[in-house]
């Protein structure tokens, strides 16, 4: 078994920042990529095709995906949520912009912060601790503060659904660092919350009367390639390995940064203005970090 490290190195510091790079960008993907293909279609072809690389993957790496080992219960209720967490997504992006669900969605480190102590002792936070991470929140809603007024019900029931996904996702991750999945390789990890909702969504895709067109622009295959080989193949991978070797809480902080750059990549592609508040997001979110990964705030085993 791969010992857990207590704080974040180099290699983790950077996977994450990468990660939320590209996960900035992957909503504006989404959002701009469901005037050409329906939500669930959409993620379907998606899951399909970031299961289909995972197995080709595990072949190659000589990753044992269907040995016994105990996990089967728990591996269905992470895939459970993993798919709902999707589902409200791309359902969400129809109704809100792809910033406003962005900040919803990753509210998800404060289900991670409130429950896993519950299981993982080692992970609770402290006083300066929750302090960061209340920072680093209150940076993203300072840095989207303009639209948090908007009283249009579409737009409510999109941030509605996001909010729903920040907290599936959270309880993912508590499901992951309290069961025996936090044991197994990241492989087979993220195998089982793929392959569940590959199966699944499909089937809700024909069951919300979706039309399923076969005809792909070069924007929407572009689309579809960056969010299955890198969104959901290598990036969810390399989260997967990291929620198994470092502290969750720690990481799932870093995820704040992920609205920041939505906006960035908003302001690129839109020819969005980067106001003032948006750099002090910035540098909040930044502080809020280094208050949570702190050296010695952790509370003792």
């Amino acid at each position: 078994m791969t010992a857990r490290k207590a704080h974040l190195d180099t290699l983790a510091i950077s996977l994450l920042l990468a990660c939320c790079l590209f996960w900035g960008l992957q909503q504006v993907l989404i959002k701009a990529t469901l005037s050409e293909l329906p939500p669930m279609f959409q993620a379907s072809l998606r899951l399909i095709g970031a299961t289909a690389l995972l197995g080709l993957w595990c072949v190659w790496r000589g990753v044992p995906l269907f040995r016994r080992d105990g996990t089967l219960a728990a591996g269905l209720l992470a895939g459970v949520l993993f798919g709902a967490e999707f589902a409200c997504i791309y359902l969400g992006l129809q109704y809100t912009t792809a910033s406003r669900l962005t900040v919803f969605l990753y509210t998800s480190p404060f289900w991670v912060a409130l429950l896993v102590p519950l299981w993982v002792r080692s992970e609770r936070l402290r006083g300066l601790q929750w302090a960061g991470l209340l920072c680093a929140f209150v940076a993203v809603a300072f840095a989207l503060r303009e639209g948090f007024g908007a009283g249009q019900a579409n737009t409510a029931r999109g941030d509605l659904l996001a909010l729903a996904a920040g907290m599936l996702w959270g309880l993912t991750t508590v499901v992951i660092r309290a069961s025996s999945l936090a044991r197994i390789s990241a492989e087979k990890l993220l195998f089982y919350q793929l392959a569940v909702s590959a199966l699944a969504f499909p089937g809700l895709s024909l069951a919300l009367g979706e039309v399923w067109v076969w005809q792909f622009s070069a924007f929407a295959i572009t689309s579809l390639a960056l969010q299955t080989a890198i969104g959901a193949f290598a990036s969810y991978l390399a989260w997967m390995w990291m929620l198994g070797r470092y502290p969750a809480t720690k990481i799932s902080v870093f995820v704040f940064f992920t609205p920041l750059f939505a906006l960035l990549f908003g302001a690129l592609w839109l020819h969005e203005s980067v106001t003032p508040s948006l750099l002090a997001a910035l540098a909040m979110v930044a502080l809020g970090i280094v208050l949570v990964n702190r050296k010695g705030a952790a509370s003792p085993d």
